[in-house]
């Protein structure tokens, strides 16, 4: 089997009313999204997603004419994509895709197959006052999920903890509950510096007694010494590394001891076969691995098959908030939604691959361009851009 095309569509869904996450200043109008197929010469279609594939298109051609099943020199060829600049992962995904479609099994599986169940964690968005966390959380607790996660304001500690404590009285332990002060990254435009190891100490002591399972991003991610200073306290779990630009950044977290909880996206960092192995040293040192998601759909899935084929957790990140960050919005590429059961699990789909199924007219109506690359009658790689019509 080789490699004969892959295919890039970059989407945008419209959002009325716009969705105000807690973490951006600017409302976001409009949800993005990138789909990349992997086409192969005996007309096995592998599908991934969750980052936009920015810049890969100038190095795709490595990749044309390839076997898709051999996944360690995939990857190899992949990092040095990376290496150059472009994060290439969800090709991978769609590698694996492939794969498990050839073998016939669910990529958890060939991944390790530690479980095909997971419990998620509802990690909401949107800014609001103490009130609307409780009322959203009490939502939550009622559709069966066991945690949650809250965006909080690291520069009004006495807000954030009034939040934290509503929605303690609101759910009583019907829910874990999660604290994300968002410092260790910024959008771009966003000059707010990170709090200091003082300030999130004191969230700390105030956040242990309303029983949090852990606080993430406290510090800037570079803060390595900082966030080892935090956690080595022990009495709330420290959380981060969800945007961590390579598995080297992870193992560097990881040697410092910086985090209980270690958070690498595989469709951001590293992959899938390095994260799965990355996740492994973690639980071996006694951590957890609970991947960020807060992608689309098609990186979620991504994510779920790791953490279940390597056995991770105990929770796996869901993005959903009731009031503007809805399944149906937050995976509009896919016909049928990434959807939890009445009891708060993820469950991993038992179809060979990643189990992902396109909804091609939505992709087709929200298209706004994109690229293929393949080869041409002469075996020379050939690159493309289209726009929403799509390619030719």
């Amino acid at each position: 089997m080789r490699i004969t095309a892959l295919q890039v569509d970059h989407l945008a869904l419209p959002l009325d009313p716009p969705f105000h996450a807690n973490w951006d200043p600017v409302p976001r109008r409009h949800a993005p999204a990138t789909v990349v197929r992997v086409l192969t010469d005996e007309g096995v279609v592998g599908v991934g997603g969750g980052d936009t594939l920015a810049g890969v298109e100038a190095h795709a051609h490595v990749l044309l004419g390839t076997d898709p099943c051999t996944i360690e020199r995939q990857v190899r060829r992949l990092e040095g994509i990376d290496f150059h600049g472009p994060r290439p992962w969800p090709i991978e995904a769609a590698l694996w895709d492939v794969f498990g479609q050839v073998t016939g099994q669910p990529v958890a599986r060939l991944l390790g197959g530690a479980t095909d169940v997971l419990p998620a964690y509802a990690s909401t968005g949107a800014a609001r006052g103490p009130d609307g966390h409780a009322e959203v959380a009490t939502h939550l607790a009622e559709r069966g999920f066991r945690a949650v996660k809250l965006r909080l304001p690291a520069g009004d500690r006495a807000a954030a903890i009034d939040a934290v404590t509503a929605v303690r009285a609101a759910v009583g332990d019907r829910l874990e509950l999660m604290v994300d002060l968002n410092q260790a990254w910024r959008m771009p435009g966003d000059l707010t510096t990170s709090i200091d190891v003082v300030a999130a100490r004191r969230f700390l002591d105030a956040l242990a007694e309303l029983e949090v399972y852990w606080l993430e991003e406290p510090l800037q991610g570079r803060d390595l010494a900082g966030l080892a200073a935090l956690r080595a306290g022990g009495r709330v779990r420290i959380a981060g590394g969800e945007l961590h630009r390579t598995i080297a950044d992870a193992d560097a977290a990881l040697a410092a001891d910086a985090y209980d909880v270690h958070q690498p996206d595989v469709v951001l960092a590293g992959g899938l076969w390095r994260g799965r192995s990355f996740g492994e040293r973690a639980l071996a040192a006694g951590r957890r691995y609970s991947p960020h998601t807060w992608t689309d759909g098609l990186g979620l899935m991504a994510n779920l098959h790791v953490v279940a084929g390597v056995g991770g957790g105990p929770y796996l990140e869901y993005p959903y908030d009731p009031q503007g960050w809805t399944p149906d919005r937050r995976d509009f590429p896919l016909h049928t939604p990434v959807e939890v059961d009445d009891e708060g699990l993820l469950h991993v789909p038992a179809t060979p691959g990643l189990g992902l199924v396109l909804d091609e007219a939505r992709v087709a109506a929200t298209r706004r361009g994109g690229w293929t690359a393949r080869l041409d009658g002469a075996g020379e790689p050939v690159v493309a851009t289209h726009g929403p019509e799509g390619p030719r």
